[in-house]
């Protein structure tokens, strides 16, 4: 009998080793997946987000001539073709809707300036400054703001 009880003990201790063991794989086990799934998370996270392309939304203004005022060489002619950048399409349907509005102030505008002010690069950047300042004056009571972006010369001939 004293055989069989030390027997015993060994086999208690071995099945204690190995629930020990064991418990300790699935321990690990267990830490790796989470750290391996907060890994993939924090590295889907620092991913660069997809920026969406939007198209950019234009409105073309057909172009007009108009006269320019006097200088020292007389009365010259401005023949220009405009396209306006909008950030929205709610902006591109105010300006459609209104386009005698536009055409307006944008030929009363361009009618006051002289010839010298608009040929050079930085005349062309405060024409485009005053075009925008012109058209986000309201144009109806309720009207919502305007989202110009930009002022684009497709056509712009003095002379």
């Amino acid at each position: 009998m004293a055989t069989s009880g030390g027997g015993s003990r060994k086999l208690l201790w071995l099945l204690v080793v190995l629930v020990v063991l064991s418990l300790s794989a699935a321990a690990i086990a267990f830490f790796m997946l989470f750290t391996q799934q907060g890994g993939m998370e924090q590295a889907r996270a620092e991913e660069p987000a997809t920026i969406e392309q939007q198209a950019p939304i234009f409105v073309e203004i057909d172009p007009f001539t108009v006269n320019l005022a006097e200088d020292d060489y007389g009365t010259r002619l401005l023949y220009a073709g405009i396209s306006l950048k909008v950030s929205d399409t709610r902006s591109r349907e105010l300006l459609e809707t209104h386009m005698p509005q536009v055409r307006s102030r944008l030929l009363t505008l361009l009618s006051g300036k002289q010839a010298q002010d608009l040929t050079s690069a930085s005349g062309k950047k405060r024409l485009t400054d005053q075009i925008i300042a012109a058209l986000e004056t309201p144009m109806a009571e309720t009207q919502p703001d305007l989202a110009i972006e930009d002022v684009l010369f497709t056509e712009f001939i003095v002379q």
